[in-house]
């Protein structure tokens, strides 16, 4: 797949005088963060997209931010922008999305994006509900007219996964950690999304035999200090039949998803 991105864009310099330009924005120096970052700027190389990422300190305001977020917007030699999350504290997420150029949102999460995916309307699809309709198809999962559940309601996973399911016909319930009686709610799932970021939080007397599980979260075990994800991978893996381990499973399709999005986020802005 990313092969064949690459012979895209070899493309790009004799038609249109570049390549894509992602910029990414990475504040702080989480670990996974920084890892995160790094595979998405190895991807590029891979890819041929140009890549630039901005560090600035935990200590930067929100002000400071906007301000470079505008700066990004202006420029026409960037076509996409990606703010790595979570944020410090102190800056509001939802205000940050928002500052991003719809047209250069190459994550998807920009409440227009949101909207227009609802609404069937032409728009950058979030790269990690993508890259999840893209593995379960990969897989050789049949969506239509199975009955999945998705735990986790949040404009960046849950709430997208379930709309495009939804489209490829599939009857889904949309859950989250204190919906009552969710056990119940989870073992009739053919097709099970978990995305809350709480470390193994879906175990095996939650899951029937056979159900495709995609694991989104990914949280740090407090005892051990490695990553772990939503679902007690140990414990569910025997029981079901397609599972994605944490870290490793959606992860890079996400990736893959993301250079897809920003050689289409290019694409309309050279063709104005």
């Amino acid at each position: 797949m990313k092969a064949e991105m690459a012979e895209q864009v070899a493309l790009f310099p004799e038609k249109y005088g570049r390549v894509p330009h992602l910029v990414v924005i990475l504040v702080g120096e989480d670990p996974a963060s920084q890892s995160y970052v790094r595979g998405k700027g190895k991807a590029c190389e891979v890819v041929g997209i140009k890549n630039t990422t901005i560090l600035r300190p935990a200590t930067i305001t929100e002000q400071e931010l906007l301000a470079l977020i505008a700066d990004l917007n202006a420029d026409e030699g960037v076509d996409g922008i990606l703010v790595q999350l979570p944020l410090p504290d102190h800056i509001n997420e939802d205000r940050i999305i928002a500052a991003i150029d719809k047209e250069k949102d190459v994550d998807g999460f920009h409440p227009l994006n949101v909207a227009a995916l609802w609404m069937k309307q032409p728009c950058t699809v979030a790269c990690t509900p993508k890259g999840i309709i893209r593995m379960l198809d990969e897989a050789g999962v049949e969506i239509s007219g199975k009955r999945a559940v998705v735990i986790g309601r949040s404009q960046i996973v849950g709430l997208p996964v379930a709309k495009l399911l939804l489209d490829r016909n599939a009857t889904v319930t949309i859950c989250h950690s204190r919906t009552k009686n969710l056990p119940e709610v989870t073992r009739q799932a053919e097709i099970l999304v978990v995305a809350i970021g709480r470390p193994r939080f879906v175990t095996a007397d939650m899951v029937s035999e056979g159900t495709v599980v995609i694991d989104v979260g990914v949280n740090r075990d407090a005892a051990t200090g490695k990553l772990c994800g939503d679902v007690d991978y140990d414990a569910v893996e025997p029981k079901a039949s397609v599972i994605t381990p944490v870290p490793g499973g959606v992860g890079p399709m996400t990736i893959t998803c993301l250079m897809e999005n920003t050689i289409a986020c290019f694409l309309n802005r050279v063709a104005r």
